[in-house]
């Protein structure tokens, strides 16, 4: 874990004090990380603490001895809902994670009516008060979180909330733009989207990577490509490294869709 945390020139821990490609580059406001160990247990671990990522010594002395075949990572800029651990991200329900940058745009307005939409089972699971974890919420009424789901069965549950959110903004005359960059997966799988509902504004940075593995020598990371049993696919909100070409710019409303054989593919999210 701490080849993505701290390794890094563009280290996630560096993105907390210091993100590049954001206008307010402080994510201080709480971090969590996610991983799957399926050897041991089908639902993933989660780590969360409200302390800046920069300043935690427990995530520092974890981060080296954990290794999975799947890793969430998240740095907290709070918009909706206050600083505590259950509003960090990513978000846990059975099988699956979810983890969000961005925000709702007229959240508090739409919250109630999205709660009616949610059956008791989910709308009782919602720990804190983030617009984040009320659209994983909207998600999980579209799947079975507790069956083996095909990458593209969770893409579908994707977009028919996002399609749920726009008809509750719009039922609300919310006409100020939303941003939904998020990253849902079983542990095998992950759809993420890079996803802004105005036209003429542009969401924030998503770029993914080819199948490779990631090396790190005193600092120094790259990808090196041909198959290794260390390859991996990353997705990241900004570029791990200044190597250009290990990094591909996820276009303006679209999601990638990772399955577990490494295959990858892009595709327009229409609504």
């Amino acid at each position: 874990m701490d080849k993505l945390l701290y390794r890094p020139e563009n280290s996630l821990i560096h993105q907390s004090f210091m993100a590049r490609e954001r206008e307010e580059p402080l994510n201080g406001d709480g971090f969590g990380v996610g991983w799957y160990t399926p050897e041991i247990e089908p639902t993933p671990a989660v780590f969360t603490s409200i302390q800046p990522a920069w300043n935690n010594r427990n995530l520092r002395n974890l981060s080296p001895k954990i290794c999975s075949s799947s890793i969430f990572a998240h740095v907290r800029a709070a918009t909706h809902g206050r600083v505590s651990e259950a509003n960090c991200h990513p978000f846990q329900y059975g099988k699956l994670l979810f983890m969000h940058n961005g925000a709702i745009a007229g959240f508090n307005v739409i919250k109630r009516a999205l709660r009616m939409r949610l059956s008791d089972g989910i709308y009782d699971w919602i720990k804190g008060d983030t617009d984040s974890e009320h659209f994983f919420a909207l998600i999980l009424q579209h799947l079975d979180a507790h069956a083996k789901l095909t990458v593209g069965e969770i893409a579908d549950a994707f977009i028919k909330a996002l399609v749920e959110l726009t008809e509750l903004l719009n039922e609300h005359s919310i006409d100020r733009p939303f941003y939904m960059n998020g990253l849902l997966s079983d542990g095998e799988r992950i759809v993420a989207s890079r996803y802004v509902s105005d036209e003429n504004v542009e969401p924030h940075t998503l770029y993914s990577s080819d199948r490779g593995s990631f090396e790190c020598d005193d600092g120094i990371c790259h990808i090196v490509h041909g198959k290794s049993e260390n390859d991996c696919i990353m997705i990241v909100s900004e570029k791990l490294t200044d190597v250009a070409e290990d990094w591909h710019p996820v276009p303006k409303n679209h999601m990638v869709m990772l399955d577990k054989d490494f295959s990858q593919s892009v595709k327009p999210v229409e609504l």
